[in-house]
């Protein structure tokens, strides 16, 4: 009723969203945004047009870096230029509500742009949910540090979501001896981490912490 399977000329299965599926993908993305629109209301402070403007930087150039992939996965996921911190700045600048809300409408956005759908609750969880959690970082917007502590919850969140996917809903893809959580764990800390090491890295240098002190100061 909702999607039809597919089964390709390799034996492949995919799950193609019939309209009545795609009105129900439409409902169920306006509800998980609405809640995190009632969610940032109740954890944060009324955004000023400045704040939205940054927001909206922040996706639109997150969009152009996760473009730039110095690592691209065959089953999804990939190592970008710093594409994971970009988001993770609103909720470092914002707060919590102000993260979510970014990161959720990334997801969007990637859903859009470049998708990689095998089944409809995997749209959910790969997009809304994993992108969501980079708002985590609003979790540390006021901590020593908090800039790097909130990109790691950031990537953390992500990172949970993505293994939660990749177990359910790509099982199938696990390399030979390898159980599906086992495999789920291992591909996904490979460009997630690989990406959040190299981040780390340049945040921990003096001008770039200077200069992202200074960038805060000017969207506050």
């Amino acid at each position: 009723m909702f999607y039809d399977v597919v089964v390709n000329d390799w034996g492949e299965t995919t799950y193609v969203p019939t309209t009545l599926g795609n009105i129900l993908l439409a409902v169920i993305v306006l509800a998980l945004l609405g809640a995190a629109m009632l969610f940032a209301k109740k954890h944060s402070k009324k955004l000023s047009v400045k704040q939205l403007a940054y927001c909206a930087v922040s996706i639109a150039l997150g969009t152009v870096l996760s473009n730039i992939k110095l690592l691209d996965l065959p089953t999804g996921g990939s190592v970008t230029l710093f594409s994971m911190l970009v988001i993770c700045l609103p909720g470092y600048w914002f707060g919590l509500g102000a993260g979510i809300m970014t990161g959720a409408a990334y997801g969007v956005l990637q859903m859009l742009i470049d998708p990689y759908i095998l089944y409809p609750m995997q749209l959910v969880v790969d997009y809304l949910l994993a992108f969501g959690a980079l708002g985590l970082s609003g979790l540390f917007t006021n901590a020593k540090f908090g800039l790097v502590k909130g990109y790691l919850a950031g990537i953390l969140g992500r990172f949970v979501f993505a293994v939660i996917s990749g177990w359910i809903f790509f099982g199938s893809y696990a390399w030979e001896g390898w159980s599906p959580f086992a495999y789920s764990l291992a591909y996904n800390a490979i460009y997630i981490f690989a990406e959040a090491a190299v981040t780390i890295v340049i945040l921990m240098l003096p001008p770039v912490k200077n200069a992202m002190g200074r960038v805060k100061k000017m969207a506050l």
